[in-house]
This record gives C-alpha cells, structure tokens and sequence, in this order.
C-alpha cells in the first residue's frame, strides 16, 4: 500500500514526530510506502510530492515546523479541486491519506472521506487545543511553555519601571493558551474570548496591584473582546477559509489602560513565536503516538475517522463530530482562576 501524508494550516511544534511516528511504523511494521504531499492541501492538489521513507525521517523528532511544509490552502475552493486530488491520487497510487491539521483541515478530510469516498485518516495539530474530540492536541503544550516563559521575564521588566505590560497570546477563538499560561506566569488579568471583558474592571485590577506596590501583567487572548464593542483588528483581510486574521486587541488595551489609569503601558504580541521552535517533551510524546496510531487506522481500513487523546488513550472518532464545534473555556475554570486577578 501507498499512503499520503500532508500537514495543513499553521505550522506547530511536534508535526515532524508525528511524520516520524507514521513512517517508522508504517515501513518496519507494515511494509508500507508513504508519499509526502507538500505545503498542506495544495500538493493533492497539484500533484506536488516528496519521498518519504525511514532515511527522510530520521533526526526529526525534536524539530519544529514540518518537513512537508504547510499551507492555508482550501481544496473546495479551488477549481475543479475534488476531482483534481482525486486524479492525483490515483496516478501517484496513493490508496490513503493522512491529513495532520486542524479545524480547516480536518474538516476538508472530513469532506473527501464523507462525500467523495477519500479514503482519509486525521490527526489533530493546533497550538490553540479547540478540537472537542481530544483532551489535548500537539503543540499546545510548546505554546504554553513558551508563553509561561515570557511573561516570567516580563515581571521582571515590569517591576524595573513600575509600569503595565499587555502580553497578547494566540488561540483565536478559544482561551486556553491565554488560561493557561496566565495561571502559570502569575499573571493579574487573564482576558480569553469566552468571557467578554469590562476595561473599567481591568483598570480597577491594575490599580489594585500597583496599591500592593507591584507592576502588574494583563494575558489577553488575541480573540478577546470589550463588553461595549466589537473585536479589535489591525487587519480585517480573510484566509481561504473565511477565517479573519486576529491581532490587535493587545495594544487598544494598554492604550486604553493607560488613559483611564494614567499608569504607562506597553504591549508585548507572542505571536509565531508560540508556534515556533522544538516542541515540549509532551508534545514529542503525543504527536509521536497520534502518529503511531494514525497508521494502524490505516491498516485497519478505518478511514473517516481522528486519533483523539481520551485521558491516557488514544482513540478514534469519526472526522466529523471531530470538526462539529469548538471546545472552548468552562466558565466555571474561568472563575476559578478569577482568585488571582488584581
């Protein structure tokens, strides 16, 4: 059997190990060969392909990004882009595929292996942890850290000059990385989409801290939105799946904190550098098994289906409840951390 592996949508630590898992196994276990189709969903495509074999796989595991590279790519929206894979696939005797991404990608597998018999395999990939499927997807965990990291060395500089620093952080439309490392870097707000937040409140925490004579850190999500208003965007341009592209709430805030506080702020935006660079031992851990498991759906002939973490387990479920909705921040965890704002 050939098998076809591509990697879609943003770039994230723990996607070589995943590649890696796939091929070792496939190759040593199964006698497989794997083709890479390159840049996401552009490769079927286009027919654009690598060779993948157990020689191109060795040494990635602690490397970021992806060897196959990735895209933004939306095969419905391109010409003929059904029928175009499909012919694709059928001259490069590709007889399955397995799609590594998120919500946009897994949903474009769920598609082909739904309504046009694609025989395809999913497994999860996000920093921003939204698939409602599994507990967790690779490349959260790396975000996290990364995060976690920075807004330690920003207490630092905050005290220094006694003034407040606005760490923006990914997620679009969901919280977690926001929560998280919040929680864990001690910072004084944590904003997140889920709960629409009330400035006049934020400025009321700042104030507190400043009282308690210590500069204090605002996390916000780059989704998080005013209670009086829309989101704020620097720029309102749509991706190929219809998806705006988030930023700028980050430094309204600050400016908005230090015109109602009088207090200086600055703003710090994370963005890519949370996607980038070697993955967390956990994330090597989880997308190595993601991988493992990938190709045994294969063998099984259990296509439609999403490798999924339940607790310590790896299962399948179906690609379609996998991209049915985002999972998103408890408004219960939200209050629960609440303890440590201002």
């Amino acid at each position: 059997m050939r098998v076809g592996v591509l990697t879609g949508g943003g770039d994230c630590p723990g996607l070589n190990a995943v590649i890696r898992g796939i091929v070792r196994k496939g190759v040593q276990e199964y006698g497989y060969e794997f083709v890479g189709f390159r840049d996401g969903w552009r490769g079927p495509l286009e027919g654009d392909t690598v060779r993948l074999d157990i020689p191109a796989v060795r040494g990635i595991l602690p490397r970021g990004g992806t060897i196959l590279g990735s895209s933004r790519t939306n095969p419905l929206k391109a010409e003929n882009g059904i029928r175009r894979i499909k012919d694709n696939l059928t001259k490069l005797d590709v007889q399955a595929l397995i799609a590594i991404g998120g919500e946009d990608t897994l949903g474009v597998a769920a598609r082909l292996s739904d309504e046009y018999a694609v025989p395809c395999v999913g497994v999860p990939k996000t920093i921003d942890n939204d698939l409602s499927a599994t507990d967790y997807t690779f490349g959260f965990d790396t975000a996290v850290n990364i995060a976690t990291e920075a807004i330690d060395r920003l207490h630092t500089t905050a005290e220094s000059h006694m003034r407040v620093l606005v760490v923006e952080v990914m997620g679009r439309h969901a919280g977690w990385i926001a929560i998280h490392s919040g929680l864990a870097g001690g910072a004084n707000a944590i904003l997140i989409p889920e709960q629409r937040f009330d400035v006049e409140q934020v400025c009321a925490w700042v104030t507190s801290r400043f009282r308690a004579s210590y500069a204090p850190i605002v996390v916000v999500a780059e989704g998080a939105m005013p209670k009086d208003g829309d989101m704020v965007l620097k720029d309102g341009s749509l991706d190929s799946f219809g998806h705006v592209r988030l930023s700028g709430v980050g430094e309204w805030l600050a400016k908005e904190i230090e015109r109602r506080t009088g207090k200086e702020a600055r703003t710090t935006v994370l963005g890519h550098v949370q996607r980038g660079g070697t993955p967390s031992a956990f994330d090597r851990w989880l997308a190595t098994r993601f991988g493992l498991h990938a190709i045994e759906c294969v063998r099984d002939g259990d296509f439609g289906k999403m490798v999924a973490l339940r607790a310590t387990d790896i299962v399948r479920v179906p690609l379609a409840e996998a991209t049915a909705k985002l999972k998103t921040v408890d408004p219960k965890l939200y209050e629960e951390v609440g303890v440590f704002f201002g």
